[in-house]
């Protein structure tokens, strides 16, 4: 099993594919199982998905103080474990935070950036309605997968829901099998609900593409046109009738636009 060591963690990763380095960072509460309709872009790129500490083949120590920083920290120390000097990265959603703190605080590591159905948060930030923000908190009172399904329905449009009922039970059940340690949840929370960098994210100068689905209802789309408009060299993609899980629910379309970035 390919594992590396890190500041006390040890960090599971799979890399697939040959050319330039390409991180895929995943989620809130989510590991590598995250990025299955993903393979296509190994036929261009060296992949590399992980589980962030805390989540699936990544333990956690219990008293471990985690925060976006290190969370952004796991990232450079795994490209310093493979011996990547630099790297291409896409971070969706929760993953967006960490790769955008990635480029603001290693720049020099970074090649261009890949920023899927994320926000840079901030007093422009467009929240997701209140039913959506409260089945983030777990209840102890359901059972996990109940509270998993609830949480991830709505990340799909209600077409696909109906139409591939399979896909988004696939998507659950990989979630359910892939434990998240509640150290890891509730740090990843604290930080999906704090998370800021509005005010700094012009100063990344990387290519940057920004995508998103204009029927996203966990980070509606406007905060990728805030992204966009705020960041140096930002190309903006939205794809129409895409969710939150657009790198699921449209992954050939969105498999397509991320190589075409890369490659150009």
């Amino acid at each position: 099993m390919p594992i590396i060591d890190t500041a006390g963690a040890t960090i599971y990763y799979e890399a697939a594919g040959l050319g330039d380095p390409l991180v895929l960072i995943p989620g809130f509460a989510s590991g590598a199982w995250s990025w299955s309709w993903q393979a296509d872009l190994a036929k261009g790129s060296r992949v590399i998905t992980y589980d962030p500490r805390g989540i699936g083949r990544s333990p956690v120590a219990a008293a471990v103080q985690l925060s976006i920083k290190t969370f952004t920290e796991d990232v450079l120390n795994l490209l310093d474990a493979l011996e990547i000097e630099k790297a291409n990265i896409l971070g969706a959603s929760f993953g967006g935070f960490v790769a955008q703190e990635f480029a603001l605080r290693f720049p020099e590591r970074l090649g261009k950036l890949v920023l899927a159905c994320t926000t840079a948060g901030g007093k422009n930030h467009v929240s997701a309605e209140i039913e959506i923000l409260r089945s983030f908190t777990r209840d102890l009172n359901r059972p996990l997968g109940e509270q998993i399904r609830h949480f991830f329905r709505p990340a799909f449009t209600g077409k696909f829901n109906a139409e591939h009922a399979d896909v988004v039970e696939q998507v659950c059940a990989l979630r359910e099998e892939n434990d998240v340690s509640e150290t890891t949840y509730l740090a990843q929370l604290q930080t999906a609900f704090s998370f800021d960098v509005e005010d700094r994210i012009g100063e990344i100068g990387h290519e940057t593409l920004v995508i998103t689905g204009d029927d996203d209802k966990l980070v509606p789309m406007q905060n990728s046109l805030n992204l966009a408009a705020r960041l140096q060299r930002a190309k903006l993609r939205i794809i129409e009738h895409g969710s939150h899980m657009i790198f699921v629910e449209n992954a050939a379309e969105f498999n397509n636009i991320v190589s075409d970035f890369i490659r150009s």
